[in-house]
């Protein structure tokens, strides 16, 4: 067990120190206040306070952990080596800054309290965050800090064990539509089909009218393919499907639709199903609660994962309504546009919420990179250098690699072949 020595035993520092040496390091973990039990235990120990009692690893605190509420904190980044880093420590401490106020800042998403320019979808625009204007948004910064912090304890107490944690990718397929052109009724039918001749898309409609006629497959139902894909190569995944009522942002085929219904549950047979939240749903837990028990009822299954439509994550709202709907799993956590790590994390966490000073029972499972993201790239290739550029950063940490695409662009809603680079990374993967 490490003994960890402080002035002030609060809620964030027992949260986030719980997950740096619980959660990711496994290494058992208690406090104290008191310097003769400190002095007593005979096993790993570090000091986290403003001044070192002896020589003992110690590592200097900032304030943060022991305030309450959010303040606009000053922030310099400084360099760990070649990795950035911020809240600066003293000479005396064994790491050149707070590690875990640092990872704190970044976990609880401690800026996105702070006052910001929503985007047009209410959402917190990466292009304001810390990481971003930094230039380490694509960096799993958090990882990489206690992985070094890990190096320091070892060298200090060789004999403590720490278990090594292994590399995974989690692959999430976003079901906004299950169908291009089938299962969408004769009014919308022919209304797409209109909108297609007057806008001189010959090749769409002749591609419509050969699916009504099923000649062909619809292109977007590929679940099949999807399903048999992630079993070859022995990627986890899990199917997110829409099951709201028809809005300008959710147009899912209707939950009443039979073929639908057969859909959903013939996939979720062979893989993980869960909601995605519809449009509204983000602040608004009786919308959330509707659309999870249609979920339930057609699958016949608990529900506990959740991902929010449009990643509208509003820092903490959405996370209280998430757990007002009785869900203990999100998938929101990143962004739509830019690759890169929201929270500077690989590694899921619970979330703490700062309006209160306490720990949600919702553990949130941070992506990094999503489809509409790479297709902001000028060619596929470049986007693709970027997918490996960032499954490299998690790997080298042992982290939880999570991919976000859409069964509509890997049906080809882009007019690229995504369907066939997404088929190439997964056999790439090792």
């Amino acid at each position: 067990m490490l003994l960890v020595y402080t002035h002030k035993i609060t809620p964030r520092l027992t949260y986030i120190m719980k997950h740096v040496f619980t959660k990711m390091l496994q290494i058992e973990v208690a406090f104290t206040t008191k310097v003769e039990d400190f002095i007593g235990h005979t096993g790993a120990k570090i000091t986290y306070t403003r001044q070192p009692l002896q020589n003992e690893f110690f590592i200097k605190s900032h304030e943060l952990l022991f305030e309450q509420g959010v303040r606009d904190v000053e922030i310099h980044i400084q360099q760990w080596d070649d990795i950035p880093c911020f809240f600066p420590t003293s000479e005396k401490s064994a790491v050149p800054f707070d590690v875990f106020a640092a990872s704190f800042y970044m976990i609880s998403r401690y800026e996105e309290y702070l006052p910001y320019v929503k985007d047009v979808h209410g959402r917190f625009p990466a292009t304001e965050s810390l990481a971003y204007q930094n230039d380490f948004l694509e960096i799993p910064v958090v990882d990489i800090w206690v992985n070094k912090l890990k190096l320091a304890l070892l060298k200090r107490f060789p004999d403590l064990q720490i278990v090594k944690r292994e590399y995974e990718h989690l692959s999430i397929i976003d079901v906004s539509v299950s169908h291009c052109f089938r299962e969408r009724g004769i009014i919308r039918s022919l209304g797409g089909m209109l909108i297609d001749f007057f806008s001189l898309k010959i090749g769409r409609m002749i591609t419509r009218l050969a699916v009504l006629l099923r000649i062909k497959k619809d292109p977007y139902n590929n679940f099949q393919e999807l399903i048999e894909m992630h079993k070859e190569y022995g990627t986890r995944a899990i199917f997110f499907f829409l099951l709201a009522d028809y809005s300008n942002y959710d147009k899912n085929i209707s939950i009443n639709n039979p073929r639908f219904r057969s859909l959903v549950k013939s996939v979720a047979d062979y893989s993980i199903v869960s909601l995605m939240a519809s449009y509204n749903s983000y602040n608004n837990p009786k919308i959330l609660k509707k659309d999870r028990a249609r979920l339930i009822e057609l699958i016949r299954r608990p529900v506990k994962r959740v991902r929010l439509r449009f990643n509208r994550v509003n820092i903490p709202e959405s996370y209280k309504t998430v757990v007002e709907a009785e869900f203990n799993e999100d998938y929101s956590m990143g962004y739509t546009l830019f690759p890169g790590f929201r929270a500077g994390t690989c590694t899921p966490f619970f979330f703490y919420d700062i309006s209160f000073e306490v720990q949600l029972p919702l553990k949130v499972t941070p992506f990094c990179v999503e489809d509409y993201g790479l297709t902001r790239y000028k060619n596929t290739k470049e986007a693709v250098q970027v997918y490996r550029r960032i499954r490299e950063q998690v790997r080298k940490v042992n982290g939880t690699f999570v991919t976000v695409f859409s069964n509509e662009i890997l049906g080809g809603a882009m007019k690229q072949p995504w369907k066939d680079i997404y088929y190439e990374l997964l056999k790439d993967k090792h």
